[in-house]
């Protein structure tokens, strides 16, 4: 079995496998943000990781550190700015990592890079630093990039499994269902299940206010109840996950 971590390789070991054996790079992006009671600070990056580890393994490839600080969070999707242990960076400190990390990668000679979001208010931002890179090199960038939504692969008979009352959504989904199984499946250490809260699902209005009413978000932080998730979702939501994004990654890059 070939190493997938690439902090644990050597340069030279790292330099044959990106640049001899063309692996695909996977880099997570996550968060450090309030996942109520229940969940630890570091879940979006931890299941980011825990992903590209997955697909990582059936593909051959590696694993970058994972950047472990998102963008701001934001009430109607991650509960706001207001909770302590929630560590944002600005737009365009997010956007210049991003940027300089494509970069550094296509200076390693890597070929394949697959950014690998656990957060949703990352997603416009990666797409920036993304492009910003590869304008860098003209015409021609030496790396191709993918980007996803890890949540994105999840099929509509699963959701209709998981959730048979209906889904709510992705953005009531914070700490939720389907992060809380997840991290069941990943780290059931770090998931304090007699601790799930009562509250939501969150009922905000269709428009957002500046500074934010924080009294809109559920005090817990936890937007959608996450009491019907198991263990036996995470692993069929994992499992899913692996083989559908595995799929892409093979689509797009051989």
């Amino acid at each position: 079995m070939k190493e997938t971590l690439m902090n644990r390789l050597t340069w030279q070991e790292y330099r044959h496998r990106v640049q001899c054996d063309a692996s695909v790079v996977f880099l997570p992006v996550g968060a450090t943000e309030q996942h109520g009671p229940h969940l630890p600070l570091g879940t979006d990056h931890l299941l980011a990781d825990a992903v590209s580890r997955t697909v990582a393994a059936k593909v051959g490839g590696l694993v970058a550190p994972a950047l472990a600080y998102g963008y701001k969070s934001q009430p109607k999707c991650g509960g706001g700015q207001h909770f302590c242990g929630t560590t944002s960076l600005d737009a365009a400190t997010l956007i210049s990592q991003v940027r300089d990390t494509v970069r550094e990668f296509a200076r390693h000679g890597a070929k394949k890079l697959v950014l690998v979001n656990g957060h949703y208010e990352n997603q416009w931002f990666l797409i920036e630093g993304i492009d910003l890179a590869l304008r860098e090199f003209g015409g021609t960038p030496p790396l191709s990039v993918m980007r996803l939504d890890y949540w994105d692969f999840f099929t509509t008979p699963t959701l209709d499994s998981i959730f048979p009352d209906g889904f709510p959504g992705y953005a009531l989904e914070h700490a939720a269902v389907l992060e809380t199984s997840m991290m069941l499946h990943y780290h059931p250490d770090l998931v304090h299940l007699d601790r799930i809260p009562d509250d939501g699902p969150a009922d905000f209005p269709p428009y957002d206010m500046y500074p934010p009413h924080t009294d809109w978000v559920p005090p817990s932080g936890v937007l959608s109840s996450a009491r019907a998730a198991t263990l036996e979702k995470g692993a069929m939501m994992v499992e899913e996950l692996g083989d559908r994004i595995a799929g892409a990654v093979r689509h797009e890059f051989g």
